[in-house]
């Protein structure tokens, strides 16, 4: 008597889950987040919930949290095969944002979704979650793996990232002591970061069509250019903030410059930025002229090559620069605070 179908035993593994490949890519993991310990971290990979306690030199801490993801940049790292820097992206999205608010990154999670898992492919993301987080001394403290067949195509994936940070209440950056004569500086971007991409995306299309694909940009290869993942500010900015009265941060992410910096200005006030204060790379005058749009566009899309802004007063401007440039970034002063008026909160011109 032959066994029909409907009596046939089923695995998960038959379903399209692969837990051993799971079980493989915890083990892949566990020496990468090892590296981002630090204080605080009472228990991490492995548990149902990973334990943290705020480092106890903070007397009156308040916790700052931010979530954030890669975007259609993913769509590039599946068609050219480079998964290894998407998730610095991933950490810089989050970090950066918390940063503002003048807070120190203390833990990190990420959310890893595919539809058949590559131990590989999975591994080299983490990697470069891992790598973010080093870079921005906050722990990789846990995260979750999801194998959901017929979610996502073939080769794909999808990546989120929550992070918890602390900054003592006395020292929030709220930007409300922002006025009219403040300085703002520029830090500059490595490149597009992780915004932007459905335009870069068109551009490359455009470009591919009519054979202009440039080899290189900003001495780069073009693929590298592009991808080159977002700048983690943390560590520097936080050590010119225990040094300098700085007022404001703002992270130029979706929304480019026209839309972030008003997010930390007080009604009223606006910022003055001067065209031609910071350099055009390669890469930015490429997407400008393949896409055939004006300054304004570029500057409501990209960062247009300044990836995170500082807003100190004038008096102290010089030597926040200095600090800033003494730690490895490069500084641009890129304009000041006036009053509103009847125009824009972000003026450039």
């Amino acid at each position: 008597m032959t066994q029909s179908s409907a009596s046939t035993p089923l695995s998960y593994k038959d379903a399209g889950v692969d837990i051993v490949a799971g079980d493989a890519l915890v083990e892949r993991i566990k020496p990468l987040a090892k590296k981002t310990m630090r204080e605080g971290v009472l228990a991490g990979i492995g548990g149902f919930g990973a334990l943290f306690e705020v480092p106890k030199r903070y007397k009156e801490p308040v916790l700052v949290s931010g979530t954030d993801g890669v975007g259609t940049k993913l769509k590039l790292a599946f068609e050219w095969n480079m998964h290894d820097t998407v998730g610095i992206d991933l950490v810089g999205m989050s970090v950066n944002d918390v940063l503002v608010q003048g807070a120190e990154p203390l833990f990190f999670l990420d959310y890893f979704a595919c539809g058949k898992l590559d131990v590989d492919t999975a591994a080299a993301v983490v990697g470069g979650i891992a790598k973010g987080c080093e870079l921005s001394g906050c722990a990789l403290i846990g995260g979750e793996t999801a194998e959901m067949p017929g979610m996502y195509p073939a080769g794909e994936y999808d990546l989120a990232g929550f992070c918890v940070g602390a900054v003592e209440k006395s020292k929030i950056l709220t930007g409300a002591d922002v006025k009219p004569g403040d300085v703002v500086l520029g830090l500059a971007s490595a490149g597009v970061h992780s915004n932007g991409f459905s335009l870069v995306r068109k551009c490359i299309e455009r470009a591919e069509a009519a054979g202009t694909v440039p080899a290189t940009l900003d001495g780069k290869p073009f693929k590298q250019a592009i991808m080159e993942p977002t700048r983690l500010y943390v560590k520097n900015v936080l050590a010119a903030l225990a040094v300098h009265p700085i007022k404001a941060l703002a992270h130029i992410t979706g929304g480019g410059l026209l839309e972030n910096i008003p997010r930390v200005l007080p009604e009223g006030t606006a910022a003055h930025l001067v065209k031609g204060s910071w350099p055009q790379t390669e890469l930015f005058a490429w997407l400008q002229q393949t896409a055939g749009i004006d300054d304004i566009e570029m500057n409501r899309t990209f960062n247009n090559g300044i990836g995170m802004v500082v807003v100190v007063d004038a008096a102290n401007a010089e030597a926040t620069a200095a600090t800033l440039r003494a730690s490895g970034e490069t500084v641009y002063t890129v304009g000041t605070i006036a009053a509103q008026g009847d125009g824009a909160q972000v003026v450039v011109r």
